[in-house]
């Protein structure tokens, strides 16, 4: 498996500065989770991962550069659920999941019977069984969502990089998909990088958060640290309750404003 650093990583879209020299480490099997508001540069440092947008500092797996990294190969790393993925309507969702093999495939090889049963099996751990014959414009967008997810998992790779994967699925689902990734996790070492706005799933599953603001890392530690009602309502301008239960989960309950 593999962890991954960030070295005063920094983006900017025109004159804009999206993230403002971030600097992390996440080991081998750890999760951390970015939060912040919109705009703060959850998304622009993921896609700035996978190379889908340019930046200074430097990216590091397992002490050596992304940019010394093919293409190829950090598709085989790196595996990467974006926000608002753009999918083809007539394909099948069991093809679109096999696309996730495309990196131990190559461009004019051919699915391997392991290939294929790597795809059933994320396909049956996620129950997407009904969808795999389904066209993806039939879909919803929750069920479009947790092909997305699928796919992402059919990969193998030992780096994952959510971006607000379950912002499109009910209750249930993000329970099943998030629980996955925390199990594929504890089984193989799957190191986790997840941006959420959902602050009591995101403190459930992430070992650490980083709260972002502008750009900039403004609070950085255990769960229990940064989810505190007064940083969350100078960063967020919310008003909230932060409850620990006896196991440590920490659940962040919206307060209304007194009429």
């Amino acid at each position: 498996m593999s962890s991954i650093e960030y070295r005063d990583v920094g983006v900017r879209h025109g004159r804009t500065r999206a993230v403002n020299d971030f600097t992390a480490s996440v080991r081998t099997g750890e999760w951390l989770g970015l939060i912040g508001p919109n705009g703060a540069g959850k998304s622009s440092l993921l896609r700035a991962t996978v190379g889908l947008h340019r930046h200074s500092g430097d990216i590091l797996i397992d002490g050596s550069s992304l940019t010394l990294r093919s293409r190829a190969r950090r598709a085989a790393l790196i595996a990467h659920v974006p926000q608002d993925p753009i999918l083809p309507d007539d394909m099948t969702g069991g093809d679109y999941v096999l696309l996730g093999r495309t990196p131990h495939i190559g461009y004019f090889g051919t699915p391997t019977r392991h290939d294929r049963a790597m795809v059933d099996d994320v396909i049956d751990r996620l129950d997407l069984g009904q969808l795999a014959n389904r066209r993806l414009g039939q879909l919803s967008g929750g069920e479009r969502q947790r092909l997305v997810i699928a796919r992402a998992l059919a990969t193998e790779a030992p780096i994952l990089l959510l971006d607000e994967p379950t912002s499109a699925l009910d209750i249930g689902h993000q329970q099943q998909a998030l629980e996955l990734v925390a199990r594929l996790r504890a089984e193989h070492g799957l190191t986790v990088i997840s941006a959420m706005h959902d602050l009591t799933l995101a403190g459930m599953y992430a070992d650490r958060l980083a709260l972002l603001h502008e750009g900039t890392v403004v609070a950085e530690g255990d769960v229990a640290d940064v989810l505190h009602a007064d940083t969350l309502a100078e960063f967020y301008g919310v008003r909230v309750t932060v409850h620990r239960d006896p196991d440590g989960t920490v659940v962040v309950i919206p307060r209304r404003e007194h009429l």
